[in-house]
């Protein structure tokens, strides 16, 4: 058997000549994308939480090491992307430097971030939704609203977001790339506005305890919030439907991380500011913050800019997924009509459906939590398969054509290997029976269907 078998760039290019994409993404929209992936949970929830439960004021040097461990991933995401612009990410790149049988595993893995993530972001979004209707007076019959483990019958809310995302990437990614531009903008403007609303409120003595959990704390509270930053890497996916992806992937990777970086810091700091850290441990802990100090509108905007948020993130992930299944299809190793395009719409039609019914299927029925646990290892092996790919390619390959170079490659890589290493084995010590189980299942498919139908076997016979 041989499982390292590699397709070369060119082999990997010349097939996406054949079988591409649409071409309308410039780099505005690929920025656009990594915020809307990334900006959701994160900054309307988990910054509170992480204050209070592990940093105090402190979270705000938290977001800084954790955005440090992801940049060395970031910069290592721009080479690939600029040198191999084809849709598939993390998959692609391991396919053509580490062989078939790692990409497949960085595939299967990447399943978890973007399939099972946006199942669990689609729950969220139906608690938020909830929320508001019944504020508004409207009130949902709870076995409408809850998985049948909860004691309910189907999460319907959640359903009918997933439905509806899936709507509009069956139609094109035009149409759901100008949504999404409405998405962020309109939670960008709730962050600036919660900033502003809220920066004169702040009380200096709130930040004077500014760890009290001394640095320990600061470096869980990075870990915890280091899942906040995952997204950038859903702009790799959209490689095939740029413009100028040569330019304009480095653009979007490293320019949507450097935004979210500031934004989350910024709104760390004013939200320990305005309120005692030990008070922000709940599910809305910006709107709390901005009620408690006078501010019932802003509390009110807060909440429409997470529903906003959520909805940007679970667009992204399910149109990362759908093209992640086109590649993978177009490489043979799940069936052929995932990669078909419509001929209207030019979008991968049938991946989108599969996706679709994916997610609302878990996301209607299924208990989240186990699975939500697991989504950020799928993505950690690939920040780590990637930036060990770009140190061999420098090696094996050095005279390749680079429009963008990691800087110190040297120093960047083994220092992304460990900061990615380390978070992927403190979630093993919580999750690592269902990861296995998972693995498991991905071996069985790919040596039963897809070491079989690859185009590289039926080549070597």
């Amino acid at each position: 058997m041989n499982l390292f078998r590699k397709k070369s760039i060119k082999e990997i290019l010349a097939t996406a000549e054949k079988n591409t994409l649409k071409k309308t993404l410039g780099a505005f929209d690929l920025v656009m994308l990594g915020i809307g992936c990334t900006i959701g949970t994160g900054i309307f929830v988990v910054t509170g939480i992480a204050a209070a439960t592990y940093a105090g004021p402190g979270i705000a040097i938290s977001y800084f090491i954790a955005a440090l461990a992801c940049v060395f991933a970031a910069l290592a995401y721009a080479e690939l992307a600029s040198m191999v612009p084809v849709a598939g990410s993390a998959y692609t790149y391991s396919y053509a430097v580490m062989g078939e049988f790692v990409a497949w595993l960085v595939g299967w893995g990447l399943i978890l971030e973007y399939a099972i993530g946006a199942a669990t972001v689609s729950a969220g979004w139906s608690g938020y939704m909830v929320g508001i209707l019944h504020s508004g007076g409207i009130n949902i019959p709870e076995y409408l609203t809850k998985v049948p483990s909860d004691g309910g019958v189907i999460n319907l809310p959640a359903i009918c977001i997933a439905c509806f995302i899936g709507f509009l990437l069956f139609r094109g990614t035009k149409e759901s790339v100008t949504l999404n531009r409405v998405l962020v903008v309109t939670k960008l403007g709730v962050i600036f506005l919660f900033l502003f609303i809220a920066t004169p409120m702040i009380k200096p003595v709130n930040w004077s305890e500014f760890m009290p959990f001394g640095m320990h704390g600061v470096f869980v509270g990075a870990a915890t919030v280091f899942y906040a930053y995952i997204g950038f890497d859903a702009v790799a996916t959209a490689a095939e439907e740029c413009k100028n992806p040569k330019r304009d992937l480095p653009l979007g990777i490293i320019g949507s991380l450097v935004i979210c970086t500031v934004l989350y810091i910024a709104v760390a700091l004013v939200l320990t500011g305005i309120s005692h850290y030990s008070t922000l441990n709940n599910p809305e802990p910006l709107a709390r913050a901005l009620r408690e100090n006078g501010s019932n509108l802003g509390s009110v905007l807060v909440a429409v800019g997470a529903i906003a948020g959520i909805t940007s993130v679970l667009l992204v992930l399910m149109y990362g997924q759908s093209r992640i299944f086109f590649v993978m299809s177009r490489d043979g190793l799940i069936p052929a009509r995932f990669s078909k395009l419509h001929k209207k719409f030019s979008t991968p039609h049938i991946s989108v459906i599969f996706t679709t019914i994916a997610v609302a299927t878990i996301t209607g029925f299924l208990p989240l939590q186990t699975l939500s646990q697991m989504t950020s290892l799928g993505t950690l092996f690939a920040f780590i398969v990637v930036a060990i790919g770009v140190l061999v390619l420098r090696i094996t390959e050095p005279k390749l054509s680079r429009s963008f170079r990691c800087p110190a490659v040297y120093i960047a890589v083994p220092l992304a290997v460990l900061s990615c290493g380390y978070l992927t084995y403190t979630l093993l010590l919580e999750t690592g029976k269902f990861f296995a189980m998972w693995s498991l299942l991905g071996l069985v498919v790919y040596f039963s269907y897809s070491y079989r139908n690859s185009p590289l076997n039926k080549k070597n016979r």
